[in-house]
């Protein structure tokens, strides 16, 4: 475990990164005491200090929702990130990709939920009966790490690798479709690069946000009435380049859409 000191100077270096896309090596190395606790503390501290410069918490995000990422990080559990106003994006803008350092995209089934979700002891019930409604969505993902080269404290220091998000502007019912069978395909102009299933996210994604409700609680944190929820990607992450235009079309969702340029 890391000295607050040394949590604060983590965290400064991978806003360096952030803001002069310019990755550092893993954290894992250049702290080896670093473990899950420090990471979401150092999540956290760079969470707090955008909210200070004006940013708003717009919803979360789980990370390592299937079984082959977490075997590979060596978990048992997924992660989380912040979802925060500064980084939705829209289909109808394309994205620079000099923003990033190394972006990555991944189609998801988005949450927006209608109530507060309660904490400890949230259950699937519970999700459902709080959420508004879902929709298709793209998340923009991206590494202040190094290429890529991340374990599981490296990426939850690094707020779980998010970095945008771009939801469609459908509006289902999450009670009128099987969310567990949510077939999605991402195209590259026009191209099928990627394609997944809903129950890749820990068997139902309704699963996960349960789960993220009861994790964020025990750091303080509540998922709110408004808030959008990311429960996790129903494939593995395409690289994003300039002159790409992503489309990914769900079955029961419809479609959106994220586009990007130098």
């Amino acid at each position: 475990m890391l000295s607050d000191e040394v949590r604060e100077s983590v965290a400064r270096t991978l806003a360096t990164a952030e803001r002069d896309r310019a990755p550092v090596p893993p954290l894992r190395d250049t702290w080896p005491d670093l473990d899950v606790v420090d990471s979401y503390t150092i999540q956290l501290l760079n969470i707090a200090d955008r909210l200070q410069e004006g940013a708003t918490v717009r919803g979360h995000k789980v990370g390592l929702s299937s079984k082959a990422m977490q075997d590979m990080m060596g978990v048992d559990e997924p992660d989380y990130g912040h979802l925060l106003s500064d980084m939705e994006v829209f289909s109808d803008t394309p994205v620079s990709v000099g923003r990033y350092c190394m972006p990555r995209v991944e189609m998801e089934v988005a949450f927006v939920l209608g109530r507060t979700l309660p904490g400890e002891g949230c259950t699937e019930d519970d999700v459902l009966a709080c959420t508004d409604h879902v929709t298709a969505s793209i998340e923009l993902i991206d590494s202040r790490i190094d290429d890529w080269n991340i374990k599981i404290m490296d990426t939850i220091a690094d707020n779980a690798s998010s970095a945008g998000f771009v939801l469609s502007a459908a509006r289902v019912d999450p009670g009128s479709v099987d969310l567990t069978g949510i077939e999605a395909r991402l195209l590259c102009g026009g191209e099928e690069v990627a394609a997944g299933r809903s129950d890749a996210v820990l068997g139902n994604p309704v699963t996960a946000v349960a789960w993220l409700a009861r994790k964020v609680a025990s750091f303080g944190v509540t998922l709110e009435a408004g808030h959008v929820i990311l429960p996790g990607s129903v494939h593995r992450a395409i690289d994003a380049h300039a002159g790409d235009d992503f489309e990914a079309v769900f079955t029961d969702l419809g479609s959106v859409r994220l586009s990007f340029t130098e």
